[in-house]
């Protein structure tokens, strides 16, 4: 279906049940998961912009839709830097709601998301890169229940030297927490989040669980795992004209993605 909106230039939401692709002309111009930070915890959990920046940005420029041009041209980040993160956050979105699954697919033309044009990519693009990804997640670790289960560590060796960047990955791996929780809670992509788990269970530095039951998928459990979030400020009356005739999963991954907050 996206190679067919592709082709017929198409503009709107591709709306999945592990997320949503934005198209503008035919290419993809954002991508939402809620298994998957978006752009705002990128940019602010890192803390490259304050999150009263992003803040400003959303309720300026958001009903006209164009937040990405607003950080711009206020001077709170630069267009490259803009531009990397964005397809970082697009690419990681993208590889969840294009996840096999057995939900409807529905296709609302006319929808255009809130951040507005960044930099778009063609869809060709996002499917070779989200089945790259797949192949190398098999190639690290090829045990996908590692994707789902709550992430369980084991005591690294004497002597083996453990990086700070999976050190910080481990000191959240508490048996409860699942990659896609911890990826929220570290303001990492979620699907470099998965990399790294896999990475670590080869090693030998956390569990990996059984295989699934025969005849479940293995991707549901990672796609609806929503870790717990604090309270967010009110949404702006504007969210709601995202459609004519509003769509509650649509607006519920909106919600997720303005009140994100670390």
């Amino acid at each position: 279906m996206l190679v067919r909106l592709a082709d017929e230039r198409a503009t709107g939401a591709l709306l999945r049940d592990h997320g949503t692709l934005y198209l503008a002309e035919g290419r993809v111009v954002h991508a939402e998961s809620p298994a998957a930070p978006g752009i705002d915890i990128l940019l602010t959990a890192s803390g490259r912009l304050p999150y009263e920046g992003w803040q400003r940005a959303v309720d300026e420029a958001g009903a006209r839709r164009e937040v990405g041009r607003f950080l711009v041209d206020s001077g709170r980040i630069g267009g490259g830097e803009l531009e990397i993160c964005h397809l970082g956050a697009l690419y990681d979105a993208a590889f969840f709601a294009l996840a096999p699954g057995s939900g409807p697919t529905r296709f609302r033309y006319g929808v255009a998301h809130w951040i507005g044009p960044v930099r778009p990519v063609s869809a060709a693009a996002v499917e070779r890169e989200t089945l790259r990804r797949r192949e190398l997640l098999d190639r690290v670790w090829p045990y996908p229940a590692l994707d789902t289960a709550p992430v369980v560590p084991r005591t690294p060796a004497p002597g083996r030297p453990v990086t700070r960047r999976r050190r910080a990955l481990l000191e959240l791996a508490d048996g409860v927490r699942t990659p896609a929780a911890i990826a929220w809670a570290l303001g990492r992509p979620a699907f470099h989040t998965l990399l790294e788990v896999r990475r670590l269970a080869a090693a030998g530095l956390i569990d990996t669980p059984p295989d699934p039951p025969p005849g479940t998928d293995p991707t549901q459990g990672t796609l609806s795992t929503h870790p717990i979030r604090p309270a967010r400020p009110t949404l702006p009356a504007w969210i709601a004209e995202v459609s004519a005739d509003p769509d509650i999963t649509l607006l519920r991954r909106l919600r997720d993605a303005l009140k994100a907050h670390l």
